[in-house]
């Protein structure tokens, strides 16, 4: 099997994985330099380098490589180390690079106003793959958003019916109007989505938080909804609020939490601790 398409094959199914590769040798080993490894999300292998203890290591460093999604390099004495001395190998020194490899970062933009236009067009020049909905054809086109995956010109409880976020989506929610930001949110905060943010004052966000709550969704669901979005920057303009908000997607995208300040449902409240069960 080739490595190269099974990475491509883990990136459409929106999987990770982590790939191995040597980069340095001195002396001997039981391989070849840029010799490969595959490691995907599941623990199975495509490829080899070399085998034996050495191998089982670069397994588990690829292992925690997809999950802090950061490459790292690797260097193995296999002179002077016995627990490499498996037969298998004459003596050397090797330097192997783990790199991950994710699926692609999908951003759903509900909503096609003027901070929508400009965070697409911010958010595509990061990395991102872009999905815009909005219920009027006049916004939601692709007149607007040329070079995005998909423009969804529809209500949207439809849209939304037929969108499936994955573990490496992100959700904005900058809609016009209150109502519509309720809607979206009420289906975001139960998808898996990584992130998921919606614009709007302190006093407007609360008050939606309340309102769903009414309904009986539980407090917690709303722990981890960045509102209102994007980082503290002092933005005003369309284009200002979409640098803030694509900053905060890279912060998240890059696992950079300090760059995230963020209060909880429970300290937006004032209560000063949050209940150990989320009920």
């Amino acid at each position: 099997m080739d490595i190269y398409e099974e990475i491509v094959h883990l990136r459409k199914d929106g999987r990770r994985g982590a790939v191995a590769t040597i980069v340095n040798v001195r002396g001997s080993i039981p391989s070849f330099k840029t010799a490969k490894m595959l490691v995907r999300d599941d623990g199975s292998i495509v490829g080899t380098i070399g085998g034996g203890c050495v191998e089982a290591e670069v397994w588990q460093a690829a292992r925690e490589v997809m999950e802090s999604e950061r490459p790292r390099t690797l260097t193995f004495d296999l002179n002077n180390d016995p627990k490499y001395d498996t037969g298998l190998v004459c003596g050397g020194t090797l330097e192997i690079f783990v790199e991950p490899v994710l699926p692609p970062a999908e951003l759903y933009i509900f909503g096609a106003g003027h901070v929508a236009a400009s965070l697409y067009k911010i958010a595509r020049i990061a990395g991102f793959d872009i999905t815009v909905v909005d219920d009027r054809e006049a916004y939601a086109s692709r007149e607007r958003f040329p070079e995005a995956q998909q423009v969804i010109a529809e209500d949207f409880d439809k849209a939304m019916a037929g969108l499936s976020p994955g573990e490496s989506s992100y959700i904005v929610i900058v809609t016009r109007g209150h109502h519509d930001d309720m809607r979206v949110l009420r289906w975001a905060v139960q998808t898996p989505a990584r992130y998921v943010g919606m614009i709007g004052s302190k006093r407007k966000t609360i008050g939606i938080f309340k309102e769903l709550q009414k309904e009986g969704m539980a407090a917690y669901l709303f722990d981890r909804v960045r509102a209102p979005v994007g980082l503290d920057i002092g933005a005003i303009t369309p284009e200002e609020i979409a640098v803030s908000i694509t900053a905060e997607l890279i912060a998240k995208r890059r696992n950079v939490e300090r760059a995230l300040p963020h209060m909880s449902w429970f300290q937006r409240q004032g209560s000063p601790v949050e209940p150990k069960e989320k009920l």
